[in-house]
């Protein structure tokens, strides 16, 4: 009888809540029974818990004091129905019940009366979670918290804790899930103590062993010390507060070593090394961290593990060489723990190269089974499946990365010409292989960046794009890439964020550990208004790409337009260290000064006081530079500033200025009436026509500069019609991103036109949103001169030096 209950009842991983009754055992045995009465009660009224009864997917548990459910659903159905028993509690005040969630294995056994019960870790970590809690508090593992971080829904109500001890000394790491109207805020009190008496220890140790040598000047070092640490805890950037310990199931796999005697091998070593992520980071169970972060380690140079580990967020790495002669290649990869530097697995394969592809998969498959990784089959197929059957056309692809990858970081001829290489490299590689669907993708995403640059900014471009992501679809109409490139299309060539986001989400569902996902939702966010999910998605993009410079720009750039600077320069000083070299990231953290205390000077610094330090740094930030001479009455550095431009126009906060505009503007900070006139009538002319000209997808920012021009040469009814059509065409609720800096220029028409209730009405909104203004913009831009003194005004501005407030 035992061994047939046994067959029935497999090991299985199941979610299980499991919920206790504090103080239960000071209550007297009838108290015990009505409220376990009444819990069972509201229990049982719970929609996720008669969901999952009705489909026989619950099985319950009684523990006396309390119960453990144990659901066969999905990982979000013990935290529906937690999140349902808080809300009931409102209305229960004797129940004070704490909650602990975790998924993990169950399996049925029979228990000393004889009868089927069940038992496995599931339920032994779920119920010591919960045991970590206090009234009202629902837990979650680290695991629970992975998989729901990957939902928008759930991702803003995690809380880390970090580590507290249970059982046998172990520790487990748990998050605390709450709203602001349920569940428990609190840091639970058994956190608390264990924090405490581990300072108390650190205090202890320090006393005995520097006792005798701390003098005044020491104590006043330790109080600074705890006062930065303080602060630190109690401020600290959103992108460091909720990092966990790393993941054991983490890993980076880093450039392989090119052993051929041809170094033009070095581009198949790169291909063998970027197969083998791409096969892992389809793994959801394991974090892989990104091509962009990796390839900064290259093959030859000496490697701390370590550090390399400490750097990465991860436990461990894999390093390898290939080595290709004739028909056969040698590919050897060893698996090591970079907390520990023990190498857990190493293997030689000697095939031939039409075999290479099967080596990569059998290698992601080995380090998957040595990490333990939970794999699905459709995820076992992925890493199964051969991108090419051609050598020669899988070459040609990763060249073509490579490209790609540079362009990102460049620009002007070198960034076009990066990217025009790319799509013919690729379109050999389709030649070559017609069903080489990586290609196919990576030609999509080529044609949209040539599109989105301007290089052939045509609907010809588009229409190849598009032809390329139809191509890769009828391969394989689940692909995450062709997803993730339709995603691009949407994004770079329409402008569509809905339909972008919504390819995302699927691409995503195939690509867990593909940072663009998150990278490019953040982005989305920006311009739809969702700005904490924009740092929480830039947040994963950097968990998964940490020395990403181009995502960690974004990350700071998100911060400033959100005013909240101190993270803001947290992601600039980043950047710095890991280029201390590069001059424009010094160049960002001076301008944050500006943004925020209206300081010139920190930019003076780097580019001299009449830019003249840095040539090379004026030429690319032309733009910015004028931007500050304005600001700063300086017509010597604007004058310099608007030499250097060689666009005409160019980009300030995403409206265009024509050089003729500019020349005014310099010409009326000079005191030069006539020359300002004669400068701006000629900009009106050349701006008629750039509106007449425009497509309507720029035709506000034209408008919005002629309403500039208007205003500037006294044409007030033109000027505010321009600029109300402008902000009508492009509001802030249709992008939040541009359509700030179109209300921006609006006020700044209605001041410059003498409509000082106008401007105003503009501005108080416009202070109160994320990429509105800043405290020095409001201060410096000579477009609010005509607002100065106004009690109105200086009131915005006072305002204007706090973060913004987002509901």
């Amino acid at each position: 009888m035992a061994a047939e209950a046994q067959k029935e009842i497999q090991l299985e991983i199941a979610h299980v809540l499991f919920i206790d009754t504090v103080g239960y055992s000071k209550l007297s045995i009838n108290e015990q029974h009505a409220v376990v009465d009444e819990l069972t009660q509201v229990v049982r009224a719970t929609k996720e818990f008669q969901k999952a009864e009705a489909s026989e997917h619950l099985i319950k548990i009684s523990t006396g004091d309390g119960m453990a459910l144990v659901f066969y659903t999905s990982p979000e159905a013990p935290v529906r129905c937690a999140m349902e028993l808080s809300c009931a509690l409102k209305d229960h005040p004797r129940l004070r019940l704490r909650m602990g969630i975790h998924s993990g294995p169950i399996s049925g056994v029979i228990d000393v009366t004889g009868r089927t019960n069940l038992a496995g870790a599931g339920l032994n970590t779920a119920q010591r979670v919960m045991n970590c809690g206090d009234a009202g508090h629902i837990l979650v593992s680290r695991h629970v918290a992975e998989d729901l971080e990957e939902y928008d829904e759930w991702r803003p109500l995690l809380h880390e804790l970090g580590e507290c001890e249970v059982k046998h000394g172990a520790r487990i790491s748990v998050a605390n899930l709450y709203t602001e109207e349920l569940g428990n805020p609190a840091m639970p009190e058994k956190l608390k103590a264990a924090r405490a008496a581990a300072a108390a220890a650190a205090a202890a140790k320090r006393r005995r062993t520097t006792y005798r040598r701390i003098s005044v000047g020491a104590l006043a070092l330790l109080v600074a010390v705890a006062t930065i640490g303080f602060l630190f805890f109690r401020y600290a950037p959103q992108f460091a507060a909720r990092a966990l310990a790393v993941r054991e199931k983490s890993i980076a796999v880093l450039p392989f070593n090119n052993l051929s005697k041809d170094e033009a091998n070095a581009f198949f070593a790169e291909g063998v090394q970027d197969e083998i992520l791409s096969d892992l980071a389809k793994v959801a169970d394991l974090k892989v961290i990104s091509r962009t972060s990796v390839m900064l380690y290259k093959a030859g140079n000496p490697r701390n593990l370590r550090e390399i580990g400490q750097q990465l967020g991860v436990a461990h790495v894999l390093e390898g060489n290939v080595q290709r002669a004739g028909g056969k290649v040698r590919v050897n990869a060893q698996l090591v723990d970079t907390r520990t530097d023990k190498h857990l697995w190493a293997q030689t394969y000697d095939r031939d190269l039409a075999d290479v592809f099967a080596i990569q998969s059998e290698i992601a498959q080995k380090i998957a089974d040595q990490l333990e990784a939970k794999i699905s089959p459709r995820e076992k197929a992925a890493i199964a499946d051969q991108p090419t059957k051609d050598i020669a056309a899988y070459d040609l692809y990763v060249r073509a990365t490579d490209l790609i990858d540079k362009a990102a970081y460049e620009g002007g001829d070198a960034r076009r010409k990066y990217e025009l290489q790319a799509v013919d490299l690729l379109n050999q590689a389709v030649a070559r292989d017609p069903s080489f669907l990586l290609a196919y993708c990576g030609l999509a995403l080529a044609h949209d960046e040539v599109y989105l640059d301007r290089v052939d900014h045509t609907p010809n471009r588009l229409a190849l794009a598009k032809a390329a992501i139809d191509a890769a679809f009828r391969l394989k109409p689940d692909s995450g890439e062709a997803h993730l490139a339709l995603a691009a299309h949407f994004y770079h060539g329409y402008f569509d964020y809905d339909r972008a986001r919504d390819e995302l989400a699927i691409a995503l569902r195939t690509l867990p550990n593909n940072a663009r996902v998150f990278l490019w939702s953040g982005l989305i966010d920006r311009r739809q208004n969702r700005w904490h999910d924009a740092v929480r998605n830039l947040e994963r993009a950097l968990e998964l790409d940490p020395r990403n410079t181009m995502i960690i720009a974004e990350a700071s750039l998100t911060y400033m337009l959100m005013r909240n600077y101190g993270q803001a320069r947290a992601m600039t000083d980043r950047l710095i260290a890991l280029e201390p070299n590069n001059v424009l990231y010094r160049l960002d953290r001076a301008e944050i000064e500006v943004w925020e205390r209206a300081d010139l000077q920190p930019v003076q610094g780097v580019l001299g006081e009449n830019f003249t330090d840095n040539p090379a740094l004026l030429r690319t930030e032309a733009s910015l530079c004028f931007l500050i001479a304005l600001y700063g009455r300086n017509p010597v550095a604007a004058d310099n500033a608007l030499a250097a431009i060689t666009n005409n126009p160019f980009e300030v906060r995403s409206v265009g200025f024509t050089r003729a505009y500019a020349e005014g503007l310099v010409a009326r900070m000079k005191g030069d009436d006539d020359g300002a006139r004669a400068a701006f009538s000629a900009a009106r002319t050349e701006q008629e026509k750039v509106v007449r000209a425009q497509p309507d997808e720029w035709m506000e920012g034209g408008l919005c500069s002629l309403g500039l021009i208007d205003a500037a040469l006294g044409r007030k009814q033109e000027a505010l019609s321009e600029g109300r059509h402008a902000v009508e065409l492009l509001p802030v609720t249709k992008n939040a991103l541009d359509g700030a800096g179109i209300l921006y220029f609006y006020a700044a028409i209605c001041a410059q036109v003498g409509e000082r209730d106008l401007a105003i009405e503009q501005l108080k909104p416009l202070a109160q949103i994320p990429a509105g203004t800043s405290y020095g913009d409001l201060r410096l831009d000579p477009y609010w001169d005509p607002l100065r003194g106004d009690p109105r005004f200086e009131k915005i501005v006072e305002e204007s030096k706090k973060p913004i407030a987002l509901k």
